[in-house]
């Protein structure tokens, strides 16, 4: 008996019933066997060796995608377990996930580990890689799994997930003389790791509950090249030293106070940032149509329980009691936003309505997963709410899309892809909504003629979503805007426009944000750039620096001429020498220095040097302010 398979390039071929992945990757190429770690069958991931007796659609990981990368990160998760046994045979296993870069494992030993003690378990991982051991999966039934942790591999906290599990049949994996429960799959053999690294420790809650037991927790890589390693160390390095709290500070842009956990200070020139990326955003929404509005930070409870927020989100909520009734601190800005277009009676020919506005929200974030500017408890949202009719979808859903492109494009984000979310698990909304809303965000992308990725489950519980994943300078990926179709809310505040028929008929709403939000856009740009933001952007764009006293006035001159024109000028009149005052102004990534001496007195000039070019030697005043504005335009 024989199967058809379908491969990712649409081609069917058909194979014996029973043969495995790896079979088939060896039939292609030897070069695709050496490279496969794993295989989707009809979306679902399975082991190489698992046996293939129907038909469906087969793809053959390899380490050369995303989804081969976490395979062998997993496997390597289940590798550092094996090693911290050995050495530690009293451990019991949390839980040892894949992430986003490389993978963790949480664990319960009662010696506090430290950087000697993750060298100890790097040696032992290269024992077990060397033995090269494989992996192999079997299923039991949950009485047999639990049996087996209580029994033969005690480990109470691998019973409590089995007890919890809806899975009949859960699936254990054996490599060498150690056994874990896993969904897998997991690489063939422990020798395709060739290269990792143990990151750091640090502590975790059991199942993130603060009642729970604090586990550790170490973080590690791996690579099936040692070159590869090589690289994502050197960008580790370097992403320390353009931490942005760390340049925070230095540059004068903001700090983080005890007394406000969660809470950003925005100093001076960090506003100045701050109002200058509002200010340019505030321009680009004139041109595509958008008006701006403002919402109360409080509201009313029974608002939240209307939009949905209240039985989905109540728990990253904050609440206060006024004359004796429940308010809520908003989350988000889209009830507000509601209320707005329910103060009118509005027609067809009002549509679309794309209403604007930097919503100040707080969310209530665990204090453990607080990140500077990158995870906060209150933040701006450059939100905006789109209330369209259904035939208008389309269109408005593009215009998003070229607005979010647009601006990507001045700030130099050239590096991103797109995701379309589907239902979560969470939700609010009937399956025809919902099948209704995701097709068409599918058909937009599609019409578009715009390469995506699907992202299933990830949407709003309100509505499906379109992602922008960002890459900044050292190839880290973020997600930043978002478009976001809801048919719900729109049913939940009965909002209605009267159509060309005469008749009452629901409008669609499109929620939409291009930075996502400004604190953590901020804190991107500043490590992307490593703190040597764009003339356009830097909160002190030149600095005047005077040889001596006998060029103060002189200097005064250029300085109150280039603040006229319109630029954030510095004037360092200190009484040092001049390369103490460039090596200031170069710590502090100031793009342009106008040094002021005897000579450039005499000849009504300025000397000027920059962080790109180094000493551009003398010119005229004028010349350095077109060279500035040019600049500013193409915001390079």
């Amino acid at each position: 008996m024989n199967i058809n398979l379908t491969f990712p390039d649409g081609t069917t071929h058909s194979f014996p019933a029973g043969i495995s992945s790896s079979e088939i990757a060896k039939k292609i190429s030897s070069g695709l066997l050496k490279k496969s770690v794993a295989a989707k069958f009809n979306e679902k991931s399975i082991d190489l060796d698992t046996p293939l007796n129907s038909d469906g659609n087969l793809e053959i990981l390899t380490v050369d995608t995303d989804d081969g990368m976490h395979v062998l990160w997993h496997s390597t998760a289940h590798i550092m377990a094996h090693a911290i046994k050995k050495l530690y045979p009293e451990a019991q296993f949390g839980v040892g996930p894949a992430i986003e870069n490389g993978f963790y494992y949480d664990i319960d030993i009662d010696t506090k580990l430290n950087q000697d003690d993750l060298q100890r378990i790097e040696e032992t991982m290269l024992e077990i890689i060397k033995g090269d051991s494989s992996f192999s999966r079997e299923e039991l039934t949950k009485k047999e799994a639990i049996d087996f942790f209580t029994e033969n591999q005690v480990d109470k906290y691998k019973i409590e997930l089995l007890a919890d599990m809806d899975e009949e049949h859960p699936s254990i994996y054996q490599e060498g003389d150690f056994t874990d429960l896993c969904r897998g799959p997991h690489i063939p053999s422990s020798s395709m790791v060739k290269a990792f690294k143990l990151l750091s420790i640090a502590g975790a809650y059991w199942r993130g509950d603060e009642k729970n037991k604090m586990l550790q927790r170490i973080y590690g890589i791996s690579f099936p090249k040692k070159s590869m390693l090589d690289e994502y160390l050197y960008y580790l390095e370097e992403a320390k030293k353009r931490d942005h709290k760390k340049l925070g500070k230095e540059l004068d842009l903001y700090s983080f106070h005890r007394e406000g956990p969660g809470f950003v200070f925005w100093h001076p020139k960090g506003m100045r940032l701050y109002r200058t990326i509002e200010n340019y955003l505030v321009e680009k929404l004139n041109q595509y149509g958008y008006g701006e509005v403002k919402t109360p930070i409080i509201l009313n409870d029974t608002l939240w329980k209307k939009s949905g927020h209240w039985d989905n989100y109540k728990e990253n909520m904050y609440f206060v009691e006024i004359d004796e009734d429940s308010y809520a601190i908003k989350p988000m800005n889209c009830p507000g936003s509601c209320l707005i277009y329910n103060s009118t009676l509005h027609s067809y020919r009002d549509l679309p309505l794309r209403l604007a506005e930097f919503g100040n929200v707080h969310r209530h974030e665990r204090s453990g997963v607080l990140n500077g500017l990158f995870r906060v408890r209150q933040f701006t949202q450059d939100d905006a709410h789109i209330f369209c009719t259904p035939e208008q979808i389309q269109e408005e859903v593009k215009a998003c899309i070229d607005f979010v492109q647009e601006v990507y494009r001045d700030f130099q984000f050239s590096d991103y892809h797109i995701e379309l979310s589907t239902r979560p698990e969470k939700s609010i909304g009937s399956d025809e909504i919902w099948r209704q809303a995701e097709n068409a965000l599918q058909d937009a992308l599609s019409n578009a003629r715009i390469d995506y990725k699907l992202n299933p489950g990830d949407g709003a519980f309100y509505g499906p979503k379109i992602d922008f994943h960002v890459r900044d300078s050292l190839k880290r990926s973020w997600q930043l805007g978002t478009i976001q179709l809801d048919f719900s809310m729109p049913e939940k505040f009965e909002l209605q426009y009267i159509g060309s028929d005469g008749d009452k008929h629901r409008p669609v709403m499109i929620h939409r944000a291009i930075f996502g939000s400004i604190e953590r856009f901020i804190a991107q740009l500043v490590e992307h750039h490593g703190g040597r933001l764009p003339l356009w952007l830097a909160p002190i764009q030149a600095v005047v620096l005077p040889l001596s006293d006998e060029q103060l006035d002189y200097s005064t001159q250029m300085y109150l001429q280039l603040k006229s024109a319109g630029y954030n000028i510095d004037f360092d009149s200190r009484n040092e020498k001049i390369g103490y005052k460039i090596r200031e102004a170069e710590l502090g990534k100031i793009p342009y220095m106008i040094i002021l001496g005897k000579k450039e007195l005499e000849n009504n000039k300025i000397s000027v040097r920059t962080h790109s070019d180094g000493d551009l030697g003398q010119m005229e005043l004028d010349d350095l302010l077109n060279r500035m504005n040019s600049e500013i335009q193409q915001k390079v």
